[in-house]
């Protein structure tokens, strides 16, 4: 059972998406996660979104032409995105036990994104698998962008993974750091309670 889960109870879907369909209308910027990563790789790149919730990172990087696949394990998020865009790849898999091949994927992603704090929600202890997964879930050179907080502030829970933690998982998996920023923004990275991190294969 993720963190996650025992948060939300994988019921949450609906409210999830409500918070930012308000925040959208209020004028803020949500898609900070689409547009970061299409700063990295060239529409008609394959992106896996690993977490994807109710799919508003991977929409938006299909309207800019990406070619996405979803996976998430909370099946009440995964409704909201298959209400949205029938149309696109939207499957139900624990990222600890993430087999693309097993989904009918191919294992060739030029970018695997995490954002929202996944890698902090997963299972206690799996952090090191979920990485091991994504980054196999890489061609070689592709990137792996992940998202998350450091403290309680950045987070509904406390931290369970440290950035030091984060980069020894990478480098366990084959994974090379490229660069560490603060926000989705761009924003350098100064040591503060949210990273956002990149490595590649």
């Amino acid at each position: 059972m993720s963190r996650w889960n025992d948060l939300t109870g994988g019921t949450s879907g609906e409210d999830y998406a409500a918070r930012f369909a308000a925040l959208a209308r209020s004028g803020k910027d949500v898609h900070g996660e689409a547009r970061f990563c299409s700063a990295l790789v060239p529409p008609g790149a394959r992106v896996l979104d690993a977490g994807c919730g109710t799919g508003r990172v991977m929409i938006r990087l299909a309207e800019l032409g990406y070619d996405c696949v979803g996976v998430d394990l909370d099946a009440s998020m995964l409704a909201v995105a298959r209400r949205q865009r029938p149309d696109l790849p939207w499957h139900q898999a624990d990222l600890a036990e993430f087999e693309p091949r097993a989904l009918g994927v191919a294992p060739d992603f030029d970018l695997v994104v995490a954002a929202g704090n996944v890698l902090q929600l997963v299972a206690e202890d799996t952090a090191a698998t979920v990485v091991r997964r994504l980054a196999a879930a890489l061609r070689p050179g592709g990137l792996l962008v992940a998202g998350f907080g450091l403290d309680e502030q950045h987070l509904p829970v406390a931290p369970t993974l440290t950035l030091r933690q984060y980069d020894d998982h990478c480098a366990a998996a084959g994974l090379a750091p490229v660069e560490r920023f603060g926000t989705w923004d761009a924003d350098p990275y100064d040591g503060g309670g949210y990273a956002v991190s990149v490595h590649h294969r």
